[in-house]
This record gives C-alpha cells, structure tokens and sequence, in this order.
C-alpha cells in the first residue's frame, strides 16, 4: 500500500548503500516521485543500483573504510548533487549515530531515528539497561562498565555456563561466542573483543546466560514524529549459521495470538522508550513456555522487512520515507491485519563444504526464477564480480502464499529453478533447510542446523552423479564438436570419447560413446547410462535417460563447465586434454590464504616450533575473522606476510617444514 506525500521536506534522497537494499530503496523512492543519488566505490561502478539512479557518485576505492563508511564522503556527495535526503538503508553507517547528527548538522534529512535512539539502542550494555527500566524482560547477565578480564571473568562466574560473549557495540555475529566452560572463556573473550574492536570501532563486550534451542523471533514497529507508534507482527528468525540469520518467515509457526501482542506491546514499549522515529525491530528470545526475552534493537530496515510487507501489504520503505517528511503513520495499531504467510532465504557466495567461507569470483550467469508468489531482491548481474570487501549476500528470495506449506513449497521450487554460475553459493543448503521435516513442521529453533544439518550433502564436498557426470561430458563433447556446420557432433565419432574431468577434489574419468543420432552411451568403472539428447540451445540441454525427459541449464566458460540439476549447482573442469597439476598435498607444510582478504595478525615467526592444529595467522575476510592453521607438526621456515597485508585466495602465506 503505497501514501501520497502532502508536504515533503525533501526533494532528492542520496542512498547510502549499496546491492539489493540500494536498489530497493531507489526504487520506492521513485514511485514516490523523489528524485535518487547512488553512491559507488570504484568496484562497484557497473553495479544495478548504480544504473538504477538518476544520478551517481564515486565515493572512493572497493574497501569500505575508503567509501561506503566515510561520512565525510557521504556529505560531500550530498552537496554536488543537492541531495537533502539520506537514506542508510543497513549496515555500513544505518546505525551511526555521529553520522546521523553530521547529517542534522549540514541540514539534510537523515531518514531514520534520532541519533539518541540510534546510540541508546547501539550499546548492548545500555540499551539493556534502559529497557529493564521500561519493564521489557530481559536475559540476566553482565553489562557493567568494567571491561578488564578479571571483571568478565568474574562476571561469568555469577551468572554460570554456557554462556553467551557479546560485542557491545553491533551484532550479525561478529564479536559473538559461545562458552560451554570456563577454560574457554578467556581465550574467547580475546577473540569477540578483537572482532568487535575491526568490526564496530569498540572492543566493550557484555556476558549473557545462554538459552539452550530458544526460537529468534523479532518484532517489526514503527513510530512517526507524532508520539505513535505501532507494531506489524513478528518475523521468525530462528534458522541461523554463526548467529547470522539464513531463512526468516512471517508468521511465526509458533507464536498465537495472545503471545504477538504481549510481544508486540513490549516492543512498542521499547521504542517509545527511546523516543523513536520510523523503522526498527526489537529481538527477543523465546523459550519453549513463550517467555520472551529482550535481546537487542535493530535501528534500521532489516533484511528480512520483504516478508513484513508481503503479509501486511505494505511498503515499509514508503512509511520511511514519509514519517520522515513529518506525516503521521497511515494506520492504527487495530487496522493492522496480518495475510497470508511469506518465507524468505538469503542467497550467499560462500561454500557450504568449506566451513561457509566467504567465496569471490565473477558471475557468469544469474537467473532467478519467476513465477507466482516469489519476490526477487538482488543486488547482482552477470558479469560482476563478487569482491571480498562486502559482505557475502547475493540476493534474496522471497516467497508468498495462502498458508505457511503453500510459501515453503514454493520457495523450494523456487530456489530449485534459480541459476546462478560462476560463484559457489549456498544455495543446495537452503533447499535442504527448506526440505526438512522438522523445519516443514514448523518447530526448528536456533539449533536446528547444528542437530540436523552437520552431515547434509549440501555441506559435503560435491561428489555428483552419473547423470551430473554424463551432462557434462555431453556439454564438453557438444562445445568441442557442436560449432562445426561441417560436422555432425551427434554421430561424428562412435568409438568412446575419453574424459578426465575435476570435481572440486574428485577426479572423474569416463568414457562417451554415440550410438546414433542423439544417442550417447556413458560409462565409468563399472557403471553405464544411456542418454538421449532432444535439444541443446540457448545454455539448455533437454535429455531423455531411464524414459523421463528432463532438462539441465548450464554455461560453458573456458575449460569448465557449470550445471544446475534439479537445485544442485556442479562446475566440472575438463583435464582431458592437459596434464594434471600437481597441486599442494595435505600436510605439506604449505599455509595458503583460504579467501581474498587482510591479515589482521600472524602469531608465529621463522625458526618456531609449531603442532598441527596450531593457529598461525588471522586472516580477514568479508568482515568476519578467519584462523589459518598448520597442517602438519614441524618449524616455520618462510613467513611471506605482516600484519595489514592484502592477500589473493591461494596465496602462498607460511612454509612450513615438516617435523621428521
């Protein structure tokens, strides 16, 4: 539902951001009639929301201490262009208070709370406090300005194990631990404050009592310049990996309606606690008896916001928008229905079989499904590439249906459908998540990929299948042969056509052989499959094989090959005609950069003794740390990197040389 603005104060809105939420910002601020400003760090000059704008300014180079979190460059681009809006969409500086009075200051609109709200709700510590003072239940623990170890680790002790380390000043997972027992705790607090110090600028860390398989569910409000403020439901947001959220769903499958309002109500208490203005969430944790209980204040648009609007019906940046230009909410708290159920997933680069690490490259191909019921927000085209500076999240994938089992099923389908090549992605992982028995039940709590998802095939290194393993051979065979208007590829060669082809780690040797027109005979070991090629145009491959017809999207680039079966993403390199490189062996002492990233410490130098398992540098990477450990006992001999160096993936960091 979308309101006309009656007197605005403002004109032409700069988006602080960038990816989807730029875009989608842009796009409702459009619809509205204002006039847009993207701004763009030097990787980012092709980017959608940079074309989507009117107009566009480089704020500086690809890391965001150089670009996206330089106020100063934010400003400066608000005066060449007259921008008089600010819209900080999240992350990056949606939640810096500075930055919201800088804004104030240079009398331009900061489209979002009051900077008292932004920094009252920024301090974990505080915040809590407040919010005990306006009776919101809160989780016992520590938030005491004494920040020595000897404090935290006597703080601990009080409150017992397993608890959780908290960084003060942000959230998303970074700065945050779990501790089963006090031998943890020390090294761990280390850990959180020097995550929490790059991350937010602040190592101040709070302690809280950790709930065992609680459900995450958040509470949308609102509040305009009036004294209103209202709540739009909850979001359940209990699927999470490293306390990051990775599917969010609106209703909650848990929550009735007695317990929404008791929820709702503290979380408009909360916000009018702090004087607020416009968008925010309130966390809680809830425990299996519906006790809830206060965990932090987002002062931004979330994320997950799609799945508000689809069941609400909407435009949560449309009421942004004009609570900032001073107009009352459009709706009273009774006149707020709830429709329907929507579920939403975050497509990563990052690889499930590799501990989740954060992956780089450029995307090929991008295709998302299209059907009913499904909302695209992406941030990506084909040809871009996905650097280490930002964090790792494609795009969104939003679904909507009558009940919660009609958005589920068409989410699956839709994530099933959705092509992206070039870059590994978690996509299998969410279909297997949106697959599972538990999560279709509705009774997944935050520990539900950690008991049901360690040993999934989407988190195992891929293996394929004969089928995958014969497509590709096909594809290969047709990229070789098929250009040819002199030559048949389908019968040009009956005697078996030899394929070394590299899996990931899997080297996969078969044999293709055409039997006649479109028909092909794959063997490998003792296995054999026959399969029968209907067409092969435009990056499709129709098959019939076991009588079932089917069809493979796929992209060729180079010497790989990339499939998409039935959900599953495979890139295939074809060896055949090369000899294999000898790569590194496991144990050789060589410690390689898992990722594009900075070093932040190394911990060893040449001539130290050190155990395998042993951390021996840290290295950053889209905004998460990431230990680099030895492989194999022995000394150090050649340490290529300091502290503040840019490292490519692969990249040769420590020599070790293996004990005897």
């Amino acid at each position: 539902m979308s309101s006309k603005i009656l007197s605005a104060k403002f004109s032409k809105i700069l988006i602080a951001n960038r990816g989807e939420i730029a875009s989608r910002v842009i796009r409702t601020a459009k619809d509205l009639g204002f006039r847009t400003v993207a701004v763009y760090s030097s990787a980012d000059q092709f980017a959608p929301h940079v074309v989507l704008a009117d107009e566009a300014v480089c704020i500086g180079g690809p890391a965001v201490g150089e670009s996206y979190l330089v106020a100063d460059k934010i400003l400066e681009a608000c005066r060449k262009t007259g921008a008089d809006a600010v819209h900080p969409g999240y992350g990056f500086l949606s939640e810096n208070a500075e930055f919201a009075n800088q804004c104030k200051q240079a009398g331009i609109t900061f489209i979002g709370p009051p900077a008292g709200a932004i920094e009252l709700m920024g301090s974990k510590r505080l915040s809590k406090i407040a919010m005990q003072k306006a009776d919101v239940p809160c989780i016992p623990g520590y938030e005491g300005e004494a920040q020595d170890d000897e404090s935290l680790q006597s703080a601990a002790g009080n409150i017992g194990f397993p608890l959780m380390i908290k960084a003060s000043a942000g959230g998303g997972g970074r700065g945050m631990r779990l501790v089963f027992e006090e031998s943890e705790l020390l090294p761990q607090i280390k850990t959180a404050r020097s995550e929490a110090l790059s991350a937010f600028g602040s190592g101040e860390l709070i302690l809280e009592k950790a709930l065992i398989q609680p459900r995450h569910i958040e509470i949308q409000v609102f509040a305009d310049q009036h004294g209103q403020a209202v709540y739009l439901g909850e979001r359940d947001c209990s699927i999470q990996r490293r306390h990051q959220k990775v599917v969010e769903e609106a209703p909650s499958p848990f929550v009735d309606e007695s317990l929404r309002q008791r929820m709702g109500q503290a979380a408009v208490n909360a916000a009018l606690a702090c004087q607020y203005v416009g968008a925010g969430t309130v966390e809680f944790l809830v425990d299996q008896d519906q006790n809830f209980y206060f965990l932090e204040m987002n002062t931004r648009l979330q994320v997950e916001h799609p799945v508000t609007e689809l069941v609400t019906g909407y435009d949560l940046v449309d009421w942004q928008l004009n609570v900032a230009c001073g107009k009352p909410l459009p709706v009273s708290q009774d006149q707020i229905k709830l429709t329907g159920h929507a579920m939403e997933v975050r497509l990563y680069a990052e690889d499930p079989a590799n501990q989740f690490l954060p992956q780089t490259g450029k995307i090929l191909h991008w295709e998302p499904t299209k059907t009913k019921g499904i909302r695209i927000d992406d941030g990506i085209v084909n040809g871009q590439y996905v650097s280490p500076h930002y964090d790792p999240m494609l795009a969104k994938i939003i679904s909507y249906g009558a009940d919660r089992e009609e958005a589920r099923r068409r989410l699956s389908r839709a994530m099933e459908d959705s092509v992206l090549f070039g870059v590994t992605t978690n996509q299998q992982f969410l279909t297997s998540i949106l697959s599972h028995p538990e999560f279709i039940r509705g009774e997944a709590t935050t520990a539900f990929i950690e008991e049901h998802l360690q040993q999934d095939d989407s988190m195992l290194p891929a293996s394929g299948t004969m089928l995958s393993h014969a497509l590709a051979a096909i594809i290969l065979y047709h990229g070789k042969h098929g250009d040819n208007r002199h030559f048949n590829w389908w019968t040009a060669n009956r005697a078996p056509w030899p394929y070394e082809l590299r899996l990931g780690d899997l080297i996969v040797e078969i044999a293709l052989e055409s039997t006649g027109e479109r028909e092909f005979i794959i063997r490998r070991q003792e296995e054999e499959l026959s399969v029968s090629v209907i067409a092969c145009t435009n990056n499709e491959l129709v098959f019939v094989t076991n009588d079932i017809r089917r069809k493979v999207r796929y992209q060729c680039d180079q010497d790989k090959v990339y499939l998409n079966l039935q959900g599953c993403t495979y890139c295939y390199q074809d060896l055949t005609l090369e000899a294999a490189q000898a790569g590194d062996v496991a144990g050789d002492g060589k410690v390689r950069a898992s990722m594009d990233g900075s070093i932040v410490d190394v911990l060893v130098a040449e001539g130290q003794a050190v155990s395998k398992g042993e951390t021996l540098v840290i290295l950053e990477a889209m905004k998460m740390e990431h230990p680099l450990k030895a492989d194999t006992d022995g000394t150090i001999g050649t340490v290529n990197i300091k502290t503040g160096d840019q490292v490519r993936v692969r990249e040769l960091l420590i020599e070790i040389e293996p004990a005897l």
